[in-house]
């Protein structure tokens, strides 16, 4: 199935959105999930089916002072 992940195409197996960004070593990381226009709280990781055609966008919390 296909997804866009911050503007890129991408070709994947149907999972959760957990296994998702497991797969990517980003679980456990200061970051924030939207997918299809909506932000994905991180208890709701695993609950999260991809499906085809998803849009997702994932930015990294970056600290500074």
């Amino acid at each position: 199935m296909q997804i866009s992940v911050n503007g890129e195409a991408e070709s994947i197996e149907p999972q959760t959105l957990e296994s998702y960004l497991t797969t990517k070593s980003l679980l456990g990381r200061r970051i924030a999930v939207e997918r299809n226009g909506d932000i994905v709280p991180k208890s709701q990781f695993s609950e999260v089916i991809l499906e085809d055609g998803d849009v997702l966008e994932i930015v990294h919390a970056i600290g500074g002072g």
